[in-house]
């Protein structure tokens, strides 16, 4: 892929040397910053639209701000390209979301231009806010920039953070990115010019004024006063939620014209009295057809031609999982008025888009809202309904109290379909299902099970449909199945019930999940060396088989737990129940594979697999390592009754 030529942008290497350029230069430094996004994505993959559509917000703030002593915070950080070639990352820019490379979202270890790590939304007026405090309380220059928007005011979090932002001062600047014209309408030439005006320091020295001389008067008239002033500017360029909630509006203004965007920016620089809240709209995907087109398809993107904007193919192979959860889902909806499906902003990557297709009336996207989503969810419930919560495992964390308090201590049947459950790739340690099964195992109550395969997920979500008694979860990874037929008619499954895939006398694998695959090779490889390898696919980490596994740890010698999640999860309640019936005493070698202690980077998933240790190859040595160390004990026993 040819490089897009950039003699403008092969000057600036950091955000100090965008500063030395003229205003007039800088429509042609976004202009060949676009490209260089678009040409580097081209052959990476990656977060397309989003970054396209901040191409010139970006050059503007670097441009006026002092970053990075003002602190720029890039909500998810999915939007950050652009701001990551202007922050000394250029050369590096080609190995985003790689392993060893750059990450897809901000990362603090990354740069001193990311202040603050993110990659889950609504966090960042948040933590802007506490750069802001902390350079207030410390008598500290630089302002706590916060760049919000693609969806992210959705959530209850930022709106949180605004509630307490007065205590900031002039310190808190937040814009907030509108990017899908959900909040104005596009803008032109006047409401440029009123921003300009409002956001002016002769206006704001005004307002300050009377401010004061206001206050000297009664308090009826003092806000009376100020309501009227916020009356009028709320008419004339809207804003008046985001004044009532102490920020000063400024906006909307157009977020692709400079000639607009710097005065505005520089105003709010200057002013005193704050904080600010600047409305910026935006065209995600601006600059680049295909994506302009088709804004969703061209969010998240695999690598792609630049010239035809058409994306890199992968071969045929078994239906994602997600797609497997809704088609079967919807299936089940015909006949079963009560199923209903939940989503947080994410119905095509958990598969509720099928279900929607089939059952619109009973399909809900909550928006970036998943502590509302499963509260939603228990009422449905606690109202007879059947619903289904499908989110993402890692999102699924921000709603933890009410998965808690709302439907376990409550015994409600809520459905939690876990999408993304364990290693994800390029995506990395932010947006890895690592922890459901602890977070969701040790809760009295629950049910939860991980689909080994496509045809396992299809069973596990008719068994959750028809399970009454309780909350219930089901987890399965990200990506494509293992390639086993669907069944025509899913079978309703045993609460607690594993099942025994192959039989043998001296290992057992007690597998939990989609690593059944690798325990399978792995005892292939067990049977080449003499050992006889028996492989289970436990199905439930709670409640789990216990008539089975005191059956496997009897007439084993070597019992290993595999799957992939965090300490705390499968191995921990295995060991936990073999200790209390004593089923080690009689010398049983139990390991327990599962996901390390620590966060793990972006990468191809066999390299982390790898590194999880938790490959056939990886297997089959903690086995031969537990042998070892039988046969090491063995001799040293002898040694000492000889002497």
């Amino acid at each position: 892929m040819t490089a897009p030529k950039t003699p403008l942008l092969d000057t600036v290497d950091m955000p100090a040397d965008l500063r030395k350029l003229d205003k007039s230069q800088l429509r042609q430094l976004a202009d060949e910053l676009r490209d260089e996004m678009i040409s580097a994505v081209g052959s990476t993959g990656g977060h397309l639209g989003s970054g396209l559509g901040v191409v010139e917000l970006t050059t503007a703030i670097h441009y006026v701000f002092n970053t990075p002593d003002d602190r720029l915070i890039w909500d998810v950080g999915h939007q950050a390209y652009p701001h990551k070639i202007l922050t000394g990352r250029r050369d590096r820019i080609r190995t985003l979301r790689q392993g060893g490379g750059l990450s897809g979202f901000t990362k603090r270890t990354e740069s001193e231009y990311d202040p603050f790590g993110a990659a889950h939304s609504s966090t960042s007026i948040s933590a802007a806010l506490g750069f802001a405090v902390a350079n207030k309380l410390n008598d500290t220059p630089g302002k706590g920039i916060a760049v919000i928007g693609d969806g992210a005011m959705s959530a209850g979090m930022a709106y949180e953070a605004m509630n307490n932002a007065e205590q900031a001062g002039n310190r808190l600047v937040v814009i907030l990115n509108d990017n899908d014209m959900s909040i104005a309408p596009p803008v032109g030439g006047l409401s440029a010019y009123l921003a300009r005006m409002v956001s002016s320091s002769e206006y704001l020295g005004l307002r300050s004024l009377a401010s004061k001389l206001v206050k000297k008067m009664s308090r009826r008239v003092h806000n009376s006063l100020g309501k009227a002033e916020e009356f009028t500017r709320g008419m004339v360029t809207g804003g008046t939620l985001f004044e009532e909630l102490g920020f000063y509006y400024v906006g909307p203004i157009d977020g692709h014209n400079l000639d607009h965007l710097i005065p505005v920016l520089e105003n709010v620089r200057d002013a005193e009295d704050g904080p600010v809240l600047v409305h910026v709209v935006t065209k995600k995907g601006k600059g680049y057809a295909p994506a302009e087109d088709s804004a969703d398809k061209y969010h998240g993107v695999p690598k792609f031609d630049v010239v035809t904007g058409e994306k890199a193919k992968s071969a045929a192979g078994p239906p994602a999982y997600q797609n497997v959860f809704g088609e079967t889902l919807a299936k089940l909806a015909d006949n079963d008025p009560r199923i209903c499906a939940i989503t947080a902003a994410m119905p095509s990557g958990t598969g509720v888009d099928k279900f929607a297709a089939a059952h619109p009336t009973r399909a809900f996207d909550v928006g970036i809202a998943e502590q509302h989503g499963v509260t939603f969810a228990a009422g449905l419930a606690a109202q007879g309904m059947r619903p289904f919560a499908a989110i993402y495992s890692t999102f699924l964390q921000r709603a933890y109290d009410q998965v808690v308090h709302d439907v376990a201590i409550q015994n409600l049947p809520v459905r939690f379909a876990i999408d993304r459950a364990g290693l994800v790739g390029a995506d990395g340690a932010t947006h890895a299902g690592s922890f459901d099964i602890t977070y969701l195992a040790s809760l009295p109550n629950f049910v939860v099970m991980a689909a080994a395969d496509e045809a396992e997920l299809v069973h596990m979500t008719y068994t959750a449909a028809e399970h009454d008694s309780g909350p219930i979860a089901l987890r399965y990874p990200r990506g494509n199945g293992v390639g086993v037929d669907l069944p025509e008619t899913p079978i309703l499954l045993e609460i607690g019930k594993g099942r025994v895939v192959r039989e043998g006398s001296k290992v057992a694998l007690l597998s939990l999940g989609t690593r059944l695959a690798e325990a399978q090779k792995a005892a292939d490889q067990l049977e080449a060396k003499g050992l006889s390898t028996t492989v289970a696919d436990l199905r439930f980490a709670k409640p789990l088989d216990t008539d089975l596994i005191a059956r496997l740890m009897r007439d084993h010698e070597v019992v290993v737990t595999v799957e992939e999640a965090a300490i705390g999860g499968l191995g921990a309640h295995v060991l936990t129940y073999a200790s209390d019936e004593g089923l080690t005493d009689a010398g049983l070698k139990i390991r327990t594979l599962r996901l390390p202690d620590r966060f793990q980077d972006q990468d191809a998933p066999d390299k982390q697999y790898d590194e999880a240790g938790l490959n056939a190859p990886q297997i089959v040595e903690t086995v031969l390592k537990a042998l070892r160390h039988n046969t090491a004990g063995d001799d040293q026993r002898v040694e000492e009754a000889r002497a």
